[in-house]
């Protein structure tokens, strides 16, 4: 039938499609744009045979001095080297070194997070002491001593955020050292100095809410793809880490309360008995949090001030960090989840000035979290999920994360606020799975971490709170960036530290091309099943973007290198444009011509569409086109012949479309054609992106329909992100007319 269809459309227009215009190479295949597949990283997106990582455990003790805000520390590293190579020296990350005032941060930019520094008409006093870096902060790492397991003196060097300790011998493959450091440095007022960790205070009751990481010195990353990741810290590309065991002892004023990476190893030295009570009942309370400290018990401890300390232990089994927060002033509720096998249990800690907000919201938020990525990635496989409030922030650590979303003084808060503080929850919450277990190079590759967390937190908000205002991962909510100036964009395949609209590109844009993957290319089944199958395969694992590339193409027979290249390495954006349709009918012969099979000519059933329409509409009147019989050239060496009497009354009461597309943005994308027939019923279809192949710009196609069109429509549902949805009508007034509409209903 198809071969039938084609000799008798092959009678209309040529389809343009076979012409060529300007080849740019958007079908190709990412070939060696790639790395070269090897035993460590195999061609089809997996670990290799001979895959290796590095690992490092950690005892630490740290003392957090709450009258100075200051943090004291020393610990014992130990790292295993399953490299194939021998290795002189150690890279160890300083990440507090940002805060020194010498640091390459502080002279790259105004504060150490990549923010322009220009001069205003107008500076508040806030803007010009982060102008000036007028903090009057001695920030950074005191290193007081590095030695080996024998407390001698190991030889070290200091670059920025980054040390070099140097070996008295190679570590060889699969040897171990062990090394010991003493540290201290100034916890920073992150209310004005900024940054992923520090202290909040709050005047009203003298009291600080310290969230703290990057407070002890970590080992960098050495792998088969960088070598050693040494590249300095500078603010925007987060870190990369090794994975392996934590035991942490830290020490607090007695009448803080601490929540951290890890499950509590010593509850009867630092929990009441009613607070332990109330988490074993935690423990078995699946249907809403349970509170372990109320809010008036909160209240109160506030105006404590104890002299004495605790020391709160925690151990964390693989993981790549560790981080915590400590105050007087938290609440505390908990709540069981059954995932798989496991029932980890998910946390809040949060001061009063978070309430109602909080208790009514987080915890709720960390139990659909960890339900719904682990449907799509990976059962959940820590023992907690912890979210903490502190305003102006939002930051993620294995099992533990800082957040913001705080209501007004009275309490009071908007629907707004409410829905931007579940969504940066659930963010926070679901990098528990990007990075901390698909453990990508965030300083490399801020998209492998941010972006494909951004698609699943989206994907979470869908399912779990439909009512939630959409923002970032279905195509049409990166439309306004897609348009934009190009001059302020870089491609997603750019470094951390040179993306210029951070949010867009690192986050906005990866999601947007998620969904439409899993919308509009792929489909739901097989975009799942090949996510999934990424998400397993890297698990506790360091992926790079060739293997996530792959594995997607490896998990559905799909190939995706056009999207990739398109989306992932350009600027260009989605534009299609329906540039012209006409419509067409088959002239039918008189009877006695249908018998009379030597007669050629025919005559035509009369029509006024001889003329050329104008391009921005449909015709009035259908063109004819005529049907001869079938010329025996087309059949080669076949002996049997078609029936051309029979397809030409087959069709002689359907409606044809010659279709003119083109190209106007850049990027190929699948063609979703809505169209509106006479009688007020509409019908979509979708072509494959494919159909650019032979023409990037333009493609000419003919559909075959039973009722006649009065209105075509390409992306109706926005799900392609293109940029200009007014050729995407034909005619051009049913534009104007659908946004009309919209105005009416605004």
């Amino acid at each position: 039938m198809i071969r039938r269809l084609i000799i008798l459309i092959a009678v209309l227009a040529p389809l343009s499609v076979f012409s060529q215009g300007e080849w740019n190479q958007k079908f190709e295949q990412l070939g060696t744009d790639l790395p070269t597949p090897n035993t460590y990283r195999t061609a089809s997106g997996a670990p290799g045979k001979d895959y290796w990582q590095q690992r490092a455990d950690y005892k630490i003790a740290v003392t957090l001095k709450d009258e100075t805000q200051s943090i004291e520390g020393e610990e014992t590293i130990t790292y295993y080297n399953y490299s194939p190579d021998d290795l002189k020296y150690l890279w160890v990350q300083l990440d507090q070194n940002i805060r020194d005032q010498n640091s390459e941060a502080v002279q790259i930019d105004s504060d150490g997070l990549n923010r322009v520094s220009q001069m205003k008409k107008e500076l508040s006093g806030k803007q010009l002491q982060a102008l000036g870096r007028d903090f009057d902060f001695d920030g950074g790492f005191k290193i007081t001593s590095v030695t080996d397991s024998e407390g001698k003196d190991l030889p070290n060097l200091i670059n920025g955020t980054m040390m070099r300790i140097d070996l008295p011998e190679p570590l060889v493959p699969q040897g171990e050292v062990s090394f010991n450091i003493k540290w201290k440095y100034n916890v920073q007022d992150r209310m004005n100095m900024r940054g992923r960790s520090g202290y909040e205070y709050f005047p009203e009751d003298e009291n600080y809410l310290y969230t703290i990481a990057q407070f002890y010195p970590r080992m960098a990353v050495y792998d088969n793809v960088e070598g050693w990741q040494n590249k300095q810290f500078l603010g925007n590309g987060e870190f990369t880490l090794e994975f392996g065991d934590f035991e942490v002892d830290l020490t607090v004023p007695a009448d803080f309360v601490v929540a951290a990476t890890g499950s509590l190893q010593n509850e009867t030295d630092v929990l009441t008995m009613k607070q332990m009570d109330r988490m074993k009942k935690a423990r078995k309370s699946f249907e809403k949090p349970f509170f372990i400290i109320t809010e008036e018990e909160a209240k109160a401890n506030e105006s404590s001030r104890s002299k004495e300390s605790k020391t709160w232990k925690f151990k964390a089994e693989n993981v790549r960090d560790f981080a915590f927060a400590a105050s007087r002033k938290f609440i505390w509720d908990a709540q069981a989840v059954k995932i798989g096998d496991k029932t980890p249990m998910a946390m809040s800690f949060y001061p009063k000035e978070g309430n109602p907000l909080w208790e009514l919201e987080s915890t709720k938020a960390v139990v659909n979290t960890l339900k719904t990525y682990s449907k799509y990635t990976i059962d959940y496989p820590y023992p907690v999920a912890i979210s903490v409030h502190s305003a102006s922030i939002g930051m993620e650590y294995p099992m533990i994360c800082f957040n913001w979303g705080r209501p007004d003084a009275d309490g009071k808060y908007t629907d707004a606020k409410k829905w931007r503080t579940i969504m940066v929850i659930i963010h926070e919450v679901g990098h528990n799975f990007f990075p901390m277990i698909i453990n990508s190079d965030e300083r490399q590759w801020t998209w492998m971490d941010e972006g494909l967390n951004s698609f699943v937190e989206s994907v979470t908000e869908r399912e779990c709170y439909p009512d939630m205002p959409v923002r970032r991962g279905p195509a049409k909510t990166i439309v306004k960036y897609m348009k934009s100036d190009k001059e302020m964009m870089r491609p997603i395949m750019t470094n951390s530290e040179q993306i210029i609209q951070f949010g867009n590109n690192a986050y906005g844009k990866p999601a947007a091309g998620l969904d439409i993957l899993r919308q509009t290319v792929m489909g739901p089944e097989l975009f799942d099943y090949a996510f999934k199958e990424y998400a397993t395969r890297w698990a506790f694992k360091h992926p790079t973007p060739a293997d996530f590339f792959r594995t997607m193409e490896d998990a559905s027979a799909i190939d995706l290198d056009w999207f990739w290249k398109g989306w992932f390495y350009t600027t260009d954006n989605v534009d299609i444009s329906v540039d012209k349709v006409t419509w067409f009918q088959m002239g039918i012969p008189e009877p006695e011509e249908l018998e009379n099979k030597a007669k050629r000519s025919r005559k035509i059933k009369k029509s006024g569409g001889e003329t050329e329409s104008m391009t921005t509409q449909i015709n009035d009147e259908p063109k004819t086109f005529s049907v001869k019989d079938t010329d025996k050239k087309y059949y080669g060496e076949f002996m049997n012949v078609i029936d051309d009497k029979k397809i030409m009354m087959n069709h002689e009461n359907k409606q044809f479309y010659e279709v003119k597309f083109s190209n106007q943005g850049g990027l190929v994308m699948p063609v979703i054609i809505k169209w509106t027939y006479e009688d007020g019923t509409e019908e979509t279809e979708k072509l494959p992106a494919e159909v650019w192949r032979m023409n990037e710009q333009e493609f000419t196609k003919v559909f075959i329909k039973d009722k006649k069109v009065v209105g075509v429509q390409i992306d109706p549902l926005e799900e392609t992100a293109d940029v200009n949805p007014e050729n995407n009508f034909f005619p051009r007034s049913l534009y104007e007319s659908e946004f009309d509409e919209v105005k009416k209903e605004g």
